[in-house]
């Protein structure tokens, strides 16, 4: 089980939470990976930080498929050639949800969390390198692709939290900048 306190969910929405972690830590242990148990219970605790918070406001298992079929839509997760891969129907079933209501559900995860194809928080990790959209920025009135431009524009993007990591350095050469 995850521990709560290093997600940040409070203790009003904490049981809730819990429950709905629960069935997202199932589904995605069974049928995709890590990364994506990862994913959704960060999503899960960012909807419990809302003010207020929506989960309440309706069934568990609704809101875990929710989560991540908005999560497999900006991840690609339908794509057959991605891995892993699952259709709707497969995931709305191991959630015993019909593909309809989840799907509604997501679209208002999507909209809370602004989530979106260019959205790193929200993509795995193989993926963030390969979106381009991620990596766009402004540098003097240019829209400009963040890995094609000097290190020191890419530490001052990042540091706005603009990019992930700074390209230059990579993931881990990113890390002691603290940003």
């Amino acid at each position: 089980m995850p521990d709560f306190d290093e997600l940040k969910i409070p203790n009003a929405t904490r049981p809730v939470a819990e429950e709905i972690i629960q069935i997202t830590d199932a589904v995605c242990g069974k049928l995709l990976d890590a990364e994506y148990t990862d994913l959704a219970r960060q999503a899960v605790a960012k909807l419990a930080r809302k003010r207020p918070s929506p989960l309440p406001g309706g069934r568990r298992d609704t809101w875990a498929a929710a989560v991540v079929y908005a999560l497999g839509q900006v991840n690609f997760l339908f794509d057959r050639d991605q891995k892993p891969h699952l259709t709707p129907d497969e995931l709305s079933q191991a959630f015993g949800v019909s593909k309809s209501t989840m799907a509604n559900k997501a679209k208002q995860v999507r909209d809370l969390l602004k989530m979106s194809d260019f959205s790193a928080d929200w993509l795995r990790a193989d993926l963030v390198d390969q979106v381009a959209g991620v990596w766009l920025i402004q540098v003097d009135g240019f829209v400009m692709d963040a890995r094609r431009v000097s290190v020191d524009y890419q530490v001052e993007a990042y540091l706005r939290g603009f990019i992930p990591y700074v390209p230059a350095l990579g993931r881990q050469g990113t890390a002691h900048l603290g940003g």
